[in-house]
């Protein structure tokens, strides 16, 4: 959003708003310490942030090299170590704005308030003079006005003083001329006090003409310019503090188009393939196992007693060729070969004993 800003006026015009001005002034100054004390915090986040998001990174880097890591081999590792390796590469751009932000912003205006300070006080300075000089001309004249309105006070009243001895008959010669003389004294005194009161209102109102027609406008034009540079340095640092992040949008929008890419090529056939190839044996599927007879014994001892089973019976039912015992057989997902000895383990002499 956009803002509306009226056409600057030109502050000679303020002439007795010295105190205005100087409040203005420093509420500047104070506005240029505070963006940048903002900035600096902005810049301790950025950093804060680019080493946690390195930490990060080297966290899950692989310590191994690729040969001798087989995950290594399949392409949904692979693409999280591209995402692992983008964001370094983002982390490192953060660390890029954090240190323009650093170097453009609170060094320089940091350096620049310090001399705006200066300049400020050399020309309030310069104001305060003239106010003190304006002052002290003003001073001069209230103690010549009172000084002149005293001696006509006591010229008056010399003056009387020596009318009413001429006038009384009692009076001396002498005290008569005394009087007369210190009339006349205190006339040409008063005279002396209205030609000095004259001249220092005539001074007064030149100095009071040159403070609010010349010198003061002056000091305002030069603190004004110093405030409108303020604020353009001002604006300046406003707009880097938005430049700075748009330099590295392109190269983090790259790290970002680097992470879409790498998921892109996750395959999941073909990481199926993979542990195929990095696992397969050769291991054919074992055939079925054969029968083995434990109850041959058994039918020898059968065929002389009472039972009358009759013989071969059992061996007419059943092929001798399988009644071998195959003691090479293994199943694939057991570790130690079953022992084909140990009774009560056979399905099949199980399933005779019924």
């Amino acid at each position: 959003m956009g803002l509306n800003c009226m056409t600057s006026q030109n502050w000679a015009e303020f002439r007795d708003q010295f105190d205005t001005i100087e409040r203005h002034t420093q509420w500047g100054l104070d506005l240029v310490d505070k963006y940048v004390k903002f900035v600096k915090e902005r810049t301790e986040i950025e950093q804060a942030y680019a080493k946690q998001l390195r930490n990060l990174v080297k966290k899950h880097l692989p310590k191994r090299t690729s040969r001798e890591d087989p995950e290594s081999k399949f392409c949904q590792y692979q693409a999280f170590l591209q995402v692992v390796r983008e964001l370094n590469d983002f982390a490192g751009q953060r660390e890029v704005v954090a240190e323009n932000l650093l170097t453009r912003i609170c060094v320089e205006l940091a350096k620049y308030s310090q001399e705006l300070k200066q300049e400020r006080k050399s020309h309030l300075q310069e104001g305060r003079r003239a106010q003190q000089q304006l002052e002290n001309s003003f001073k001069q004249l209230e103690n010549s006005k009172r000084k002149f309105e005293r001696d006509c006070r006591e010229a008056e009243k010399a003056v009387l003083t020596a009318e009413k001895l001429d006038q009384d008959i009692n009076a001396t010669k002498a005290d008569v001329e005394k009087a007369k003389q210190q009339a006349n004294l205190r006339s040409h005194m008063a005279e002396e006090s209205k030609n000095e009161y004259a001249s220092c209102l005539q001074k007064f109102n030149h100095n009071q003409s040159q403070f609010y027609f010349l010198e003061m406008p002056q000091i305002f034009s030069k603190l004004q310019e110093m405030d409108e540079l303020r604020v353009q340095r001002l604006k300046e640092g406003y707009s880097v503090f938005s430049e700075t992040e748009q330099q590295v949008v392109p190269i983090i929008g790259k790290c970002l188009e680097g992470m879409k890419a790498a998921a892109d090529l996750v395959d999941e056939k073909h990481d199926s393939q993979m542990l195929i190839d990095l696992h397969k044996s050769g291991f054919e599927r074992p055939a079925d196992l054969e029968f083995e007879d434990f109850s041959q014994p058994m039918n020898r001892t059968s065929s002389d007693s009472s039972l009358g089973t009759p013989r071969g019976t059992l061996d007419s039912r059943l092929d001798p060729r399988l009644l071998g015992r195959n003691k090479t057989k293994r199943w694939p997902f057991s570790r130690k070969n079953k022992n084909p000895d140990s009774p009560g383990r056979c399905p099949a002499e199980i399933v005779l004993c019924h």
